[in-house]
């Protein structure tokens, strides 16, 4: 396995990480929370962010198509874990049909970040915030990519 994919392993598993934090113990109504009349809700992004992975994933593996229905929460919530899963063990055991490790990165992989963002903006919109922490110290692991992920090493004051 190349640095290069070990080091999207890694990304992988921040994005686990952060999502999680997004995610876990949300409470019901900020899963259909609108910020705006054109905005997209918690779920509905949550639902994006596995069609993006699904999208890096189909440099490993043919897909017949990367867009599919939105579901419930929890289905949702489920098919991000898996997705992470596939893509992990394709880092580990492929590499990429037509594009580059640098092109995932810079495409999908910085994109569902972004989108993480969101997820946490609209829960601190939703009256839930996540408290904040320095991620520099996080015990982000790879392959840990499932809704168990470690409490916050040094969370913030």
């Amino acid at each position: 396995m190349s640095e290069k994919s070990e080091m999207l392993r890694h990304l992988l598993a921040s994005i686990a990480y952060h999502a999680t934090k997004a995610i876990r113990d949300a409470p019901v109504v900020y899963r259909e929370f609108k910020a705006g009349k054109l905005t997209r809700t918690p779920r509905q992004i949550l639902h994006h962010i596995t069609g993006v992975l699904t999208y890096a994933h189909s440099f490993f593996e043919h897909y017949e198509t990367t867009y599919f229905d939105l579901q419930p929460w929890d289905d949702e919530v489920n098919h991000f874990y898996e997705i992470l899963s596939k893509l992990d063990k394709s880092f580990q055991e492929k590499v990429p049909n037509e594009v580059s490790e640098e092109q995932l990165l810079q495409g999908p992989m910085s994109d569902v970040m972004a989108h993480i963002g969101q997820l946490l903006m609209l829960r601190r919109l939703a009256g839930s915030p996540v408290p904040s922490e320095n991620f520099i110290y996080a015990n982000i692991r790879k392959g840990t990519l499932g809704p168990e992920q470690p409490d916050p090493v040094a969370p913030d004051d």
